[in-house]
């Protein structure tokens, strides 16, 4: 197939229901179960070890309307945690059966709490993941929350997780990890042949098919995408910066790109492609996951990280992306995001770093405003 043809097929599939695409995989597969992840890091090698299909759980986007899920919370809360309830409220995660949360923020540290109580019937488990890397023993207290996690599947749905199965999960997932790195490298080389927009929904639709599928699709963008005839333009090349857990809309990708921004560099969907490195598959596999999380993660807002300044990440992104400025673009409420701008906002200006932030929220629709805003920056950085 073309790249054309596979992202029709991506986009096809990112705007169906989470629960409709659960139902179809049981479908074609009976007794099959279906476990969805709440961003911002994503076990998926524990539920595919299981025999299981992992999905992400990104909210309802535009496409849910908000009746149940906003008298469970304050108003001060992010987008994606009221669409994210309000799915179970109207079944649209119907046919999943079971859900994974982690400590991102103090709301989704709830969520998990507010979804069992609503949704009594479904499983839901709450994953401890750590928070101080400089801890000693943090390492094997990862090891041990993904050993509980899957001592939950196997009670919960009656499966079995071997060793065995995760070793080889963990190296079907590095085969997966590696073809996302080479396409984000593709795009840092020649962005006028794949746009951000076209690289997010890929990525996103690789979050709900099986590993191998994922696989398939990759490595036929690979080989298709260097073959488009696309001349580059005079754009300015960004990062984004911030949109690590509620995701934008498309629209807002668009528009950046529209408004004469090359995106190099993202935390887009930053669960799914957590390990900057191959996970070692030799020894026990829970420890080597627990300490891929902790060693060899890419740096995150949602995690103390005590061993260098918050900014030095971002910075150390922006340089080997070639990329020119920053553009923050955290959603609504989102503290993690809006702690660490401050920090990050701080090693950019040291460092020489034009930057601007552009706050979001996933049911945004009209864009014009910011559209004019990331046209003057762009301006002023092209033509200064």
């Amino acid at each position: 197939m073309t790249p054309e043809q596979i992202l029709e097929q991506c986009r096809d599939l990112v705007g169906q229901p989470l629960g409709a695409v659960a139902e179809r995989w049981k479908a074609e597969r009976p007794g099959g179960r279906v476990v969805a992840a709440y961003p911002v890091w994503t076990p998926a090698e524990l539920v595919h070890a299981a025999g299981m299909l992992p999905l992400s759980l990104l909210g309802g986007g535009t496409s849910v309307e908000l009746t149940h899920a906003d008298a469970r919370f304050q108003s001060f809360v992010c987008s994606i945690a009221k669409s994210t309830l309000e799915l179970g409220f109207q079944d649209i995660v119907k046919g999943i059966d079971g859900f994974v949360f982690s400590n991102i923020c103090d709301v989704a540290r709830n969520l998990g709490s507010i979804y069992q109580r609503n949704f009594p019937g479904v499983f839901v488990e709450y994953l401890h993941l750590p928070q101080n890397s400089t801890s000693p023993g943090v390492t094997a207290y990862a090891a041990s929350e993904l050993r509980r996690l899957a001592a939950g599947f196997e009670t919960a749905f009656g499966l079995t997780l071997t060793e065995a199965a995760l070793t080889k999960a963990i190296e079907i997932y590095n085969v997966v990890r590696a073809r996302v790195r080479a396409l984000y490298a593709f795009r840092i080389a020649e962005p006028q042949k794949l746009s951000t927009t076209e690289l997010y929904v890929a990525l996103r639709a690789t979050t709900l098919v099986p590993p191998e599928q994922a696989i398939a699709w990759l490595d036929a963008l690979l080989d298709g995408l260097p073959r488009r005839d696309a001349r580059p333009r005079d754009r300015l090349r960004v990062v984004i910066e911030g949109a690590f857990c509620e995701q934008p809309p498309l629209g807002l990708l668009e528009v950046l790109e529209e408004a004469g921004c090359y995106v190099v560099e993202d935390d887009l969907l930053l669960g799914w492609r957590w390990f900057t490195s191959d996970v070692p598959t030799d020894g026990d596999p829970f420890e080597r996951l627990g300490a891929a999380y902790v060693n060899q993660s890419v740096p995150s807002s949602t995690r103390h990280e005590g061993r260098e300044h918050r900014s030095a990440g971002l910075i150390e992104k922006v340089r080997r992306a070639s990329a020119t400025a920053v553009i923050f673009m955290p959603a609504k409420f989102c503290e993690p995001a809006l702690f660490d701008y401050v920090l990050m906002k701080q090693g950019l200006e040291r460092a020489g770093i034009p930057h601007m932030i552009v706050e979001f929220e996933e049911k945004m629709w009209t864009f014009e405003r910011t559209r004019n805003e990331i046209e003057t920056f762009v301006e002023s950085m092209l033509f200064d």
